[in-house]
């Protein structure tokens, strides 16, 4: 029997196998193997190693070899101590630079301080000699030339100069006055130029400073308090001349340094730019590599044979395509002794994989997101293509606001090449993800909007209407429109003439709600088909009579019964009936009322939809009433009978071979099963390059609890017939967020174009301009992205709760194979 082909409609065909490769090429065969993306590796040691999240790629390469790792590696060290050795040399010299720097315009800013310190001298020594005044004064006399001459030596008088953070200058001065006590003389100016910080690359606001005290111990301390708040002393001669030298010296100093600091400069820029090439490639030939050895610790060796031995699952359409790669891998290496693919049969639920393209990704993402499906049930993104834009185009019905979808989508379609390469902001990106959608959306809105007769909420007139409107009418009296006698209906839609009447809310809202029940029965009602696509798939008749029929009666017979009557009423012709028969008083019954009496006072009916009206709604009562116990007690009971009968025939109890697989225990191994990889060895022709073989392996099962699956099967009664009421009340949202979506853009024409409509002259014309421009503005960013989101979520809540619940319950396990494409798109979108 072939292989069935994968679709969408269900997971593709699982197989779990063991591979057995030579120790010899098994980074080689796990290289291959990322590459074809079809195999999720099981950790043979059964602890929890799950790869770590890599840095942003480029475009993907192959799979390295071992040779080019190497060569990688030492080039890639050679580069390192080259770039490390400028960029030391480079730090070093900036250093410098800012040493010099901060010398010159402390040698600039104390020649000032020294001038005034020499012409205040006999007022220092004075104050040296009183110890009741501080030291610290402000004497504004000159004294002579011959005082200007005098050494601060003479009088034992020291000085500090430095540069400090304009910052901590504050405190400096306070932490100075309270040490020395106030003995000191200070002078300080701001540098008008930032300092640049070499370590930190940040631009850092100085002052230069020049303390005199009287004695070595206080200049002593003074140096402490100073480097201890990051201040940078240095030393200035307090002779003008050799102050004049020291510039000129730093300037010169300076400028040899600004020339060794541009070439070294221009030399790592070109190292750096030489590395920026080929970084990209590098960084993806790292990140293949580092998840190579992480899928190799989830190998177990066997060091007897020099064999390593992984388990994986993989899809079963995919086995050719493995065993391929295996050949061409152990061919490659020139190896006698073939890689082994064993097959294992087992029960063990394998993961569920389903083959997206990229149309179908978007809404198979909407899925998962609930949850997976599954290994091999019926799955919901089928469906969901075209389910999810049309309940969202239900609420956004209208054919302007789907063509600026539709639009916008194609674009984004269109340069979808260009846009892939490109780095996209995150709202941007997700809507570029999910242009596929956007696409069905409008087109859908598009459509919808064709049956609501909205475009930008004016009415198309494409056919006549067939409303006449009377030719004599007087001012202030109430005008009725009247049917065309002629049999004339509207093809297609809601007829135009509705547009515009006193009585046209009221008229879509009624249709509106009804038409809402009508989607969400059909579409509940097709979702909990599913569930019994489901069960025959699974050979579970039980969950058929016990699940499916029973739910299926009791909703059809309230819920379906209402759809009915909707559809039957407006399928008579009341006016009609009224004119033939005026002395019954016919008028159309109110079938919400209908629905309560139903349920209140069976047999009750207050206006008549049709003969035997009584008689249908008791039976249909009753049989929703007899169907829950239905639901509550045949699956339980059947499945407790069903196991007393398999004790009473003497079958061993479900659960008692709890051997699952090779990786699963290692006790009694050699009895059970013998020794695996010695059978296939000697199962295999040495001919072959890959041996497939097949070993069945029994799964573990969980012991039946009857009182388990009784609470659970009320669980399961009590939800679903409360759910019907309401996940039915639910799909009013559609008629909600139509009508919500519809006045909005009434109002938006009315007050913006609709006033530039009223207005003639130039003043129009310029009126038109900008309110047309203030309308489109806010027709997209209101219209369009605002209501489109709240549809599009909407629609998605109506998808998880009120329709997959029916069917789906997203305990599946996903399928995430080793491979290196998505381990780079990951790292991308990290990034």
């Amino acid at each position: 029997m072939g292989l069935h082909k994968d679709t969408l409609f269900r997971s593709a065909d699982m197989s779990l196998v063991q591979l057995y490769v030579a120790a010899e090429i098994g980074r080689e065969v796990v290289s291959a193997l990322g590459e074809v993306g079809q195999v999720q590796f099981r950790d043979m040691e059964k602890a929890s190693i799950s790869l770590r999240p890599l840095s942003s790629s480029a475009d993907a390469l192959a799979a390295p070899s071992a040779s080019e790792i190497d060569e990688l590696a030492e080039r890639s060290q050679s580069l390192e101590q080259r770039v490390a050795s400028l960029n030391d040399n480079y730090e070093t010299l900036k250093k410098r630079e800012v040493e010099l720097t901060e010398w010159r315009w402390v040698l600039r800013e104390a020649g000032g301080f020294f001038d005034r310190a020499h012409g205040h001298t006999d007022e220092i020594r004075q104050s040296v000699d009183n110890d009741e005044a501080p030291l610290l004064q402000d004497v504004e006399q000159h004294a002579t030339r011959q005082q200007e001459e005098r050494s601060f030596s003479v009088m034992n008088i020291g000085f500090v100069a430095g540069v400090i953070p304009r910052e901590r200058i504050a405190a400096f001065e306070r932490i100075l006055w309270r040490t020395l006590r106030g003995n000191l003389y200070m002078n300080q100016s701001e540098i008008p130029k930032p300092i640049i910080d070499p370590a930190s690359n940040e631009s850092i606001d100085k002052n230069v400073f020049v303390i005199f005290a009287h004695g070595k111990e206080i200049i002593a301390k003074i140096r402490r308090i100073s480097e201890s708040l990051g201040a940078d002393l240095y030393s200035v001669d307090e002779n003008s001349d050799l102050r004049r030298d020291q510039i000129q010296e730093v300037n010169t100093r300076l400028t040899d340094l600004a020339s060794v600091l541009r070439n070294t400069k221009q030399t790592l820029d070109a190292e750096l730019t030489q590395i920026s090439r080929d970084l990209a490639a590098w960084m993806i030939v790292i990140k293949k590599e580092k998840a190579v050895y992480e899928a190799l610790n989830m190998f177990s060796c066997d060091h007897a044979r020099k064999t390593l031995i992984a388990e994986a699952w993989c899809p079963t359409n995919s086995l050719p395509l493995i065993n391929s790669t295996l050949r061409d891998v152990t061919d490659r290496a020139g190896l006698s002794v073939p890689s082994i693919v064993n097959e294992l049969k087992t029960s063990k639920t394998p993961p569920t994989y389903v083959k997206t393209n990229k149309f179908t990704e978007g809404f198979q993402t909407i899925i998962n997101a609930y949850g997976t499906a599954k290994y091999t049930e019926v799955n919901p993104g089928l469906p969901t293509i075209v389910t999810f834009p049309f309940l969202f185009a239900v609420m956004f019905g209208d054919l302007g606001h789907g063509f600026i979808m539709t639009l916008a989508a194609c674009a984004m379609i269109y340069y979808e090449k260009t846009l892939l390469k490109k780095k996209l902001d995150e709202i941007f990106s997700m809507a570029f993800f999910g242009r596929y959608i956007m696409l069905m959306m409008g087109v859908f809105s598009m459509y919808t909007g064709l049956i609501y007769n909205d475009l930008f909420s004016k009415p198309l007139t494409i056919f006549p209407s067939q409303w006449e409107w009377p030719k004599n009418v007087t001012e202030g009296s109430v005008v009725l429109a009247t049917l065309n006698e002629n049999g004339y209906r509207y093809p297609f839609g809601l007829d135009w003439g509705w547009h515009g009447t006193e009585n046209a809310l009221l008229f879509g809202n009624s249709y509106k709600m009804k038409l809402s029940i009508i989607l969400g029965w059909a579409h509940m009602t097709y979702s909990l088909c599913l569930s019994y696509i489901n069960a025959r798939h699974f050979k579970s008749p039980i969950d058929v009579w016990g699940n499916f029929v029973p739910g299926m009666i009791f909703f059809q017979s309230i819920f379906g019964y209402l759809v009915f009557t909707i559809i039957f009423k407006w399928s008579v012709d009341w006016i009609g009936l009224a004119k033939q028969y005026p002395d019954l008083h016919i008028q159309p019954p109110g079938l919400l009322n209908m629905l309560i009496y139903m349920f209140l006072s069976p047999g009750t009916i207050e206006d008549p939809l049709y003969r035997g009206q009584k008689f249908v709604q008791v039976s249909l009562l009753l049989i929703a009433v007899a169907c829950v116990p239905v639901l509550l007690l045949l699956k339980p009971l059947y499945l407790r009978w069903e196991h007393n009968r398999a004790r009473a025939l003497g079958y061993r109890g479900i659960g008692e071979n709890t051997r699952v697989s090779a990786l699963d225990g290692d006790d009694d191994e050699d009895e059970g099963n013998g020794n695996t990889a010695a059978r296939m060895r000697e199962s295999y022709s040495t001919d072959e390059g890959v041996a497939l073989i097949t070993e069945e392996i029994d799964a573990e099962h969980d012991e039946f609890e009857f009182s388990e699956v009784m609470i659970h099967q009320v669980i399961h009664t009590i939800e679903f017939c409360l759910n019907c009421v309401s996940h039915t009340a639910s799909y009013l949202r559609l008629w909600a967020l139509s009508l919500a979506h519809q006045q909005l853009s009434i109002v938006l024409w009315t007050m913006t174009i609709g006033i530039a409509f009223r207005m003639t002259g130039m003043f129009g014309v310029i009126m038109m301009v900008v309110l047309f421009y203030l309308w489109f503005n806010l027709t997209i960013a209101i219209l369009c992205v605002m209501e489109g989101t709240s549809a599009m979520l909407h629609s998605l809540r109506l998808h998880w709760v009120e329709a997959m619940s029916k069917h789906f319950m997203g305990d599946g396990i996903a399928f995430e194979p080793f491979s290196f494409k998505l381990i780079l798109e990951e790292d991308t979108a990290e990034g």
